[in-house]
């Protein structure tokens, strides 16, 4: 089982393999990501990213068990950073720096909120047209 976490959201893959790196799912867990295999490549929704017929065995390859999905090549053709637990039972597939590049552009962070120390909620939103600066840290 591999825990990945993406701009989907966390999901739970159960049947996961991670080989070299790589995460492979089962071909059924694409559709809870979103994505589906089709003639035309690996498909979420109307949009499809072509796979590559030389490269295709980097893509699928099938096992006793059935036919495997290579999502971390995915998101490398996507450019995509991928990012593993020491373990490999977490997985993380960030957006694409274009994408992230496009949205910095725009100028205007997305809302969120988060408690403060005495448990009351602060919106971004609420300081739209003043200097925000954010502080974090980690425990881990």
């Amino acid at each position: 089982m591999v825990t990945l976490l993406s701009s989907n959201g966390t999901s739970r893959l159960d049947g996961a393999r991670v080989d070299g790196g790589d995460l492979w799912i089962p071909i059924s867990e694409l559709a809870q990501l979103g994505w589906e295999l089709r003639p035309e490549g690996a498909c979420r929704g109307d949009v499809c990213v072509p796979i590559p017929k030389a490269r295709e065995h980097d893509f699928v390859r099938d096992e006793a068990g059935g036919r495997l999905f290579n999502l971390t090549e995915l998101a490398a053709l996507r450019r995509e950073p991928v990012v593993r637990s020491e373990r490999g039972d977490v997985f993380a597939i960030g957006v694409a720096s274009d994408e992230r590049a496009a949205l910095l552009r725009g100028g205007e962070a997305p809302d969120f909120a988060l408690p403060d120390l005495e448990g009351r909620i602060h919106r971004l939103s609420e300081h739209r047209g003043k200097k925000v600066f954010l502080v974090s840290w980690a425990s881990w």
